[in-house]
């Protein structure tokens, strides 16, 4: 169920919280990818005081990219709140829509470089993007077949339990090659407005930042114009929303099959979506 803020606190302090979480890593099998380093560690937790941010949309947001020895090191003002619903080290990797295929993504270094220039602050990633998902999968009740999951919906429960450990400071979104066809890039516009409103409405946060990337740009994959249309839809949302900045993929290579960053582009991507997050908010906002 969608949920308002106020009415989530109230139902919260009703509840006793718990003294201590062990707090570890993310265990997922790679087919390509080393196992995760042991980094169990315990600490008193919930956590409090997290500058939170959501990391939602598809696959290029969870991340496909090879996770090499320096993604399984932690950094110890940066945690995730994993599928079993802890704070843990955050580690490659983040998402865990498809075990065994998400790998390294965007919202680490995002997430790192934020923590390096807020050294008073622990950051909060919320790991929610769904591989495949289009945007009528993040609708209240939209349902994904491939993944047997509701991406909203899913991303409204775990927001529910995260967002008590702090305050949500943006919103981090990639999306849309799903919806790049033509039954869906006529509608993407709309249906990206509205879903950006609903979620500043239930987090209570009128004016969250949200940054949009743009989609792979790819020689060996012209856009066509369904493409072209999604690109639109996000390249002129700060045009049509406040508070919000498209980040642009100029530049940036396919792991190899022409659909997902590689993992070098991946963090670069995180290290852009960063400094469009200082632009944004005029600050590095301790």
């Amino acid at each position: 169920m969608p949920f308002n803020l106020p009415r989530l606190l109230a139902s919260v302090l009703c509840l006793p919280l718990l003294s201590t979480l062990a707090l570890h890593s993310i265990g997922v099998a790679q087919e390509e990818n080393p196992p995760s380093a042991d980094t169990s560690e315990t600490v008193q937790l919930p956590p409090t005081g997290l500058h939170l941010f959501l990391l939602a949309g598809q696959s290029n947001m969870a991340g496909r990219g090879k996770i090499s020895d320096d993604d399984l090191q932690p950094h110890p003002r940066v945690l995730v709140f994993n599928k079993a619903g802890e704070w843990a080290p955050a580690i490659a990797p983040l998402h865990f829509d498809k075990p065994g295929i998400a790998g390294v993504g965007l919202g680490r270094t995002f997430a790192i470089e934020y923590a390096e220039n807020n050294p008073q602050v622990t950051v909060g990633l919320i790991p929610c993007a769904v591989g495949g998902s289009s945007l009528d999968a993040w609708q209240p009740g939209g349902f994904h077949e491939s993944t047997n999951t509701h991406p909203y919906d899913d991303c409204m429960k775990r927001m529910q339990h995260a967002i008590v450990a702090g305050e949500l400071k943006g919103i981090l979104w990639h999306q849309g090659e799903s919806d790049s066809n033509p039954a869906l890039s006529k509608t993407y516009q709309s249906k990206l407005d509205q879903l950006f409103e609903r979620f500043r409405t239930e987090f209570d946060s009128p004016n969250v930042p949200i940054m949009i990337g743009q989609l792979g740009q790819f020689t060996e994959k012209p856009w066509d114009e369904s493409r072209t249309l999604v690109d639109q839809a996000h390249r002129t949302l700060p045009d049509r929303m406040t508070n919000t900045v498209f980040v642009h993929s100029d530049g940036l290579g396919h792991k190899g099959d022409q659909t997902h960053f590689s993992a070098e582009a991946y963090r670069e991507f995180g290290h852009r979506y960063f400094l469009a997050y200082q632009q944004l908010t005029g600050s590095s906002d301790e």
